[in-house]
């Protein structure tokens, strides 16, 4: 080890939410691991609410940085049911605890609480509770999280300690020595009440204590970006008085030493960061790929079906040409030679169920009507999507080549990008949805809309209570490029960098917005991406509901087809060009 590598940290922040906490975290995962480097940190956790929006981009790129990931959720628990949506059972009464995963058994049971919270459970919030928390709690370890825990709640808030210990026993009895008590030494009065009755309990009831630090920013500057982040999220200004606010301006990523510093009087609570990091060894396999079920006859197998079709198509096609034009033996050859060879590779890398799937509902809508596209990219090099009706060029004529479609020597998916009537599209989705099992094994994919430059200097501005037609000539100054930033639009607009450096609310509301921009605002709906999963789609990622009520992955589409789930695009275009 040099002179100037940090020393291994003897602490662990467990409780952490990034950039998919959305519009309340505001930590980047890149900045994220660039800080654990800087600290000398080996291993970190990721600790979003309600969702795992970001867990598999989390996992993947602290591994590339050689950090190990803990995925983890910080859930909401509804009152009573998960499914009581009355005012009493709202968000705001529903309490917080963190789940770890331990091992791809306790991944998975976060993949299925997450999606649960999303889909019955949401009412202001996504909600689960106790029911699906017991029969979905193996391989997880449970921290009582922050004061919006209901043991904490209960010691400081209700100072009722007989039901905190009653409460106390209750998650024991469901994750037994997997239970930690969470303390967080904020500088908040109540905080302090509920660290003192959680010390308490811990030597009654024999339950190991946990330092946190529930981080919402990366750096302790950053609490006041962070505080109109949250008026940005309740459309709030932070004029108004009762707004929703942290009252410390301590949730940021503090540094091991630090931790250890405040934790002075609780060394056991920094050590068993670290006996939690030990537990948690998480390993998700990449590289499989998992095809939906197409349906087949009894008689049949996936490659016999796939052949018999793309043979049956060939004939077709063939005979097609020779209405237009007389063939060659020699060019018959080609055909018969490139058919034989697409097929044997085809099935040689396990894609015949692909081939099928979109045959099959590319032959649907076109026997409903539906204009669809004569194929693009490199799919239509392929003879025997051409032979199924997948594409309608023939790719010999053209001296297309298959192998920059498939090619043995690349394991890689094969990608159609079919084209259908935009406003039909949706009925060849349903077709789909409806064939291979709705909700539970169809679902689109979803995307997120950032903060770009303009719209967080408006949202900043609007938060900070500016006149809207100030701010609005300020968002006005940034220049019209796709990749524009504040930072780069400071640089290149001379107006903008004066009125930055004369005006000192400018100056706020410019710095404020650049802590800001490109975090995470919504969800929305990717164009054209649906996946079919052959078991529950909550087997290999999480779900959500989309902004009409579409059930969505919680995972983009880089990392959603990184699960092994297989792609297939649905794009909608006005106008189509269709060969007869």
């Amino acid at each position: 080890m040099s002179e100037n590598t940090p020393a291994p940290a003897n602490f662990v922040h467990l409780h952490v939410h990034t950039q998919y906490s959305l519009l309340d975290g505001a930590i980047r995962l890149d900045d994220l691991l660039a800080k654990c480097k800087e600290y000398g940190m080996d291993t970190v956790a990721v600790t979003d609410h309600g969702s795992m929006f970001g867990a598999l981009e989390f996992y993947v790129k602290a591994q590339k940085a050689g950090i190990k990931p803990i995925i983890g959720c910080e859930f909401y628990i509804a009152p009573n049911s998960r499914t009581d949506k009355s005012a009493k059972s709202s968000g705001k009464a529903a309490f917080h605890i963190v789940l770890l995963a331990m091992n791809i058994t306790g991944y998975k049971n976060l993949l299925k609480l997450a999606s649960i919270a999303q889909l019955q459970g949401f009412h202001y919030k996504p909600r689960i509770d106790k029911e699906v928390m017991i029969a979905h709690s193996d391989g997880l370890i449970a921290m009582t999280a922050c004061l919006h825990g209901e043991i904490p709640y209960l010691i400081a808030k209700e100072k009722n300690m007989d039901l905190a210990r009653k409460k106390a026993k209750e998650l024991q009895d469901i994750f037994g020595d997997r239970l930690y008590f969470e303390l967080q030494e904020n500088g908040m009065e109540e905080q302090a009440i509920a660290n003192n009755g959680l010390k308490e309990l811990s030597q009654d009831l024999n339950i190991p204590l946990v330092a946190t630090n529930d981080c919402h920013y990366l750096n302790r500057h950053e609490s006041e970006a962070h505080e109109l982040l949250l008026c940005i999220q309740t459309g709030k200004t932070i004029m108004d008085a009762n707004r929703f606010k942290f009252s410390t301006d301590q949730l940021y990523f503090k540094s091991p030493d630090e931790m250890r510093r405040e934790f002075s009087h609780c060394p056991e609570a920094i050590a068993s960061t670290v006996d939690i990091a030990n537990r948690c060894n998480l390993e998700i396999e990449f590289g499989k790929h998992y095809f939906p079920i197409f349906p087949i006859p009894e008689n049949e197998t996936l490659d016999s079906m796939f052949e018999k079709i793309a043979r049956e198509g060939f004939k077709r096609r063939l005979a097609e040409i020779r209405k237009r034009e007389t063939i060659s033996a020699e060019l018959e050859k080609t055909y018969r030679q490139r058919l034989d060879m697409e097929i044997d590779v085809i099935q040689t890398m396990g894609f015949p169920g692909y081939f099928l799937i979109v045959a099959d509902f590319i032959t649907w809508a076109k026997d409903h009507d539906i204009p669809v596209g004569p194929g693009r990219g490199s799919g239509a090099g392929s003879l025997v999507a051409f032979s199924m009706g997948i594409t309608d060029i023939d790719p010999i004529p053209y001296g297309l080549i298959f192998e920059r479609f498939l090619n043995v020597e690349r394991q890689s998916m094969p990608d159609f990008d079919v084209d259908f009537c935009q406003e039909r599209r949706g009925e060849v989705i349903k077709y789909v949805h409806e064939k291979y099992g709705g909700d539970s094994h169809v679902t689109q994919i979803v995307t997120y809309g950032s903060m770009k430059a303009k719209g967080v200097i408006r949202d900043v501005g609007r938060a900070l209570a500016m006149p809207f037609g100030d701010v609005d000539r300020i968002a006005k100054l940034v220049p019209d490029e796709l990749k524009m930033t504040i930072r780069k639009a400071l640089k290149e607009e001379p107006r903008l960098k004066d009125l930055y450096n004369r005006d000192e609310q400018v100056k706020k509301l410019l710095d404020i917005a650049k802590v800001l921009e490109g975090l995470q605002r919504h969800t929305s709906i990717h164009a054209a991406g649906v996946v079919i999963s052959p078991e529950p789609m909550v087997e290999y990622l999480p779900v959500c509901k989309g902004p009409k009520g579409e059930v969505l992955t919680q995972y983009d589409m880089k990392y959603t087809e990184m699960t092994g789930l297989i792609k297939f695009d649905f794009l909608g275009l006005k106008t189509l060009t269709v060969i007869d």
